[in-house]
């Protein structure tokens, strides 16, 4: 109470010191005989002096902050378009750089040599064709130059990816991502939002089994809703029985489409789906690999943002988003360059998408050709079909490689410790 006080008193003399030196600002020029708006040549010099001051004390704060803080902060680009990248954005910071010291030293150097002089009347300069030209045509000519190569820039990371390129879908909802390998035929399945189901296919995607999966459920849950209706001894408001029979209303349209879809599916491009594999904790690349990343949203716009790879792009609910990439640099190259033993790439969503915006990250980690296979080796049995429509004799074989597995990794840590 007493600091508040204390701060609310410093707050009013200060305003009262300063009412007083307006005072006698206007006390003293009454003495002077001089109007407020008559400036002398004294305070024209110092203005001018004034300006020059700040403009080196402009220039010092510059250059002070690119020696402490570094160019830009990124880092080296960990992509083979991204040090493409960096070279046009560091062209971009070279324009603006120059551009900036170019015009404010015009400015300021301008205020210091012109300044007002007695008995010497301002050059009355209205208009000139060439210099109206000059600052209209070079400033579009550059302009030019940077937004084509930003379009090349763009259409490389975003055109069509070479044949043998790993399609890798990224699924993004609040608040993580999902990846989707497209397993041995490098071809990723079909998709439809209306087969979304959290149970045994959270990506919605698009076979004969998720489809009748889709169907029972929607019949189950229709009948749920039907039987609640029906049911004389349970008491509900208009309100939630109006509200039931709209819910009612909409699923009975989308068994509807669900029918549909049943009939015109063909089941021949199933094994496109059935192969692929799920990875929900971190997303493993390759190093020297073309990567096609295809990305959509189940709920809200998010953006997934590489910031080490130089690659952006939203997700946006009901369409696909794409871009590709090839990674330059492996993790473990990374933490040797930067100089961080717990460095990791990551993914994380750039776009504020809700509340828990902030934790919707994903760790990337990039690993020679070697290390890479072996993991996809171990990874490729997982498809979609053994983990969620896996039929008696495909969970056994399951079973035995993941006792294989066990067995495995257990003999690998016995050896370790014996060795220790």
């Amino acid at each position: 109470m007493v600091t508040k006080l204390i701060t609310l008193g410093v707050i009013v003399l200060g305003v009262i010191a300063l009412a007083q030196l307006m005072r006698i600002y206007e006390l003293t020029s009454k003495l002077r005989k001089t109007g407020e708006h008559e400036i002398s040549n004294r305070d024209n010099k110092i203005n001018a002096k004034l300006w020059v001051a700040f403009m080196v004390f402009l220039y010092a704060g510059f250059f002070w902050l690119m020696l402490e803080y570094g160019w830009t902060g990124r880092g080296d680009a960990a992509s083979v378009h991204g040090a493409n990248l960096d070279w046009l954005l560091n062209l971009n910071f070279v324009i603006i750089i120059a551009v900036f010291f170019l015009t404010n030293t015009l400015l300021f150097m301008f205020s210091y040599k012109y300044v007002k002089e007695p008995g010497v009347k301002a050059f009355y300069y209205p208009h000139n064709n060439k210099l109206e030209m000059l600052w209209t045509v070079v400033p579009a000519c550059v302009l030019a130059v940077i937004i084509i190569l930003g379009l090349q820039s763009w259409t490389d990371a975003t055109g069509k990816s070479k044949p043998e390129a790993i399609r890798v879908e990224l699924f993004s909802k609040q608040f993580d991502w999902t990846a989707r390998y497209s397993g041995e035929d490098n071809t990723l399945g079909r998709h439809d939002y209306k087969l979304t189901n959290d149970e045994n296919n959270p990506l919605g995607l698009l076979t004969a089994e998720t489809i009748k999966s889709a169907i029972e459920n929607m019949e189950a849950s229709m009948d749920a809703i039907e039987s609640e209706l029906n049911n004389d001894s349970i008491m509900m408001v208009p309100k939630d029985r109006a509200s039931k029979e709209t819910d009612l209303s909409r699923k009975s349209r989308l068994i509807r489409l669900l029918h549909q879809m049943e009939g015109r599916h063909d089941a021949k491009n199933d094994n496109q789906v059935y192969d692929d594999v799920i990875q929900t904790d971190t997303l493993y690349l390759c190093k020297g690999k073309e990567y096609e990343f295809n990305f959509r949203s189940k709920d809200v716009i998010h953006s997934a943002y590489f910031p080490h790879f130089r690659a952006q792009i939203n997700t946006v609910p009901g369409m696909v988003t794409r871009f590709k990439f090839i990674p330059s640099k492996t993790t473990a190259e990374m933490r040797v360059e930067r100089m961080q033993e717990d460095f990791n790439f990551i993914l994380m969503c750039n776009k504020i998408c809700g509340g828990a915006h902030y934790k919707m990250k994903m760790m990337v980690v990039v690993m020679e050709e070697e290390d890479y296979n072996n993991w996809w080796d171990a990874k490729k049995k997982m498809t979609f079909r053994s983990t969620f429509f896996a039929s008696d004799d495909s969970e056994t074989a399951s079973g035995e490689e993941s006792m294989t597995s066990t067995d495995s990794n257990a003999l690998v840590d016995s050896t370790a410790t014996a060795m220790n």
